[in-house]
């Protein structure tokens, strides 16, 4: 008898694993209902809009829950559609025990990252920002405490040396599939193994704002070509210049040697790209964008938007974005 599955979620990261559970994955699982956020105000137009989960659920006639917080009621929503087990992946909302431990076989989470590195809001953005050349999706049994659960497997993927985080994002997806595949069996069969997560190496990462887009051409190449793939496409890093802010989609390190330079002169182009100075090795810009305009490739851009060798572009401190305890603001 397939398990009875609820799925709680506000992102598009967790299509691929509601397509399979509706799909292949029928066989060890029916899904019966979805908690998602509530519509919300979006782009421009502030129209209110549902998000990509919610939209999912409907086309497919499936009980949709929207709740602003999880109450009592929500808990008695969730147990009337009688679950073995609760599915939760980037939801927005915190869980109280009464709630985790409604289905007979609790409720799970994926994380976005390889636990227990990258507690927090922003997993995939930072371990790409970090300059890490892996990552993954960890499952893991919810806790009060942050993503501190005990965690029954993992599924790694590569985190390639132009890999923005969208791009990983999308490899984080897919990678959800196998993970769950292998662990329903073992879930029913009672062998699925939880290993409580060793505390002393947590890092922790938190929610991104706007202000965390500012580069800092003092720092090196490959630090901020990492940062630079880490925030795209949101808040996306970007640099002033001639009173506009020129947004930076793609970046990388050259290997080849460069004349130097003070951190952030333009030293001029190659067959890709913008070459700038930085504190240590050269930077390429790949990808540019103007207020307004299109992200294009940085030799397409420069035609229309030329930057001259010499000119030093603006160094700003980039905020941190990884931390040893959990990020308190104004702490």
């Amino acid at each position: 008898m397939p398990l009875r599955v609820v799925f709680l979620g506000s992102d598009i990261i967790a299509l691929p694993l509601l397509d399979w559970l509706a799909g292949e994955g029928r066989a060890l699982a029916t899904l019966v209902g979805v908690f998602t956020q509530p519509d919300r105000a979006t782009g421009r137009g502030q129209q209110i809009v549902p998000n990509g989960i919610k939209t999912w659920a409907v086309a497919r006639g499936l009980p949709v829950f929207q709740p602003e917080k999880l109450t009592d009621e929500s808990r008695e929503q969730l147990a009337a559609l009688r679950p073995d087990l609760a599915l939760v992946m980037a939801y927005g909302h915190l869980l109280r025990d009464p709630f985790i431990e409604t289905p007979r076989f609790g409720t799970l989470n994926f994380h976005a990252s390889l636990l227990p590195n990258y507690r927090g809001a922003s997993p995939i953005q930072t371990a790409v920002a970090a300059g890490d050349a892996e990552t993954g999706v960890s499952l893991m049994r919810i806790v009060r405490k942050l993503d501190a659960g005990p965690v029954a497997d993992v599924e790694r993927v590569s985190i390639g040396s132009r890999d923005t985080a969208l791009d990983v994002e999308a490899k984080l997806a897919a990678s959800c599939v196998p993970l769950l595949r292998r662990a329903l069996p073992k879930l029913v069969e009672g062998s699925l193994e939880f290993v409580p997560q060793d505390d002393s190496k947590a890092t922790f990462c938190r929610k991104l704002e706007k202000e965390d887009g500012t580069l800092d051409f003092r720092v090196s190449a490959q630090a901020l070509s990492a940062r630079i793939r880490g925030l795209f496409p949101w808040p996306a890093c970007a640099f002033s210049w001639s009173g506009q802010t020129i947004k930076v989609g793609l970046a990388d390190a050259v290997e080849t040697p460069v004349r130097s330079g003070n951190p952030g002169a333009v030293l001029g182009v190659d067959n890709e790209g913008l070459l700038v100075a930085t504190g240590s090795g050269t930077l390429r810009l790949l990808k540019l964008q103007r207020p307004g305009g299109r992200m294009l490739p940085a030799l397409e851009f420069l035609r229309g938007f030329p930057v001259s060798p010499g000119t030093v572009l603006p160094s700003q401190p980039m905020p941190p974005l990884v931390f040893l305890a959990p990020f308190r603001k104004n702490s």
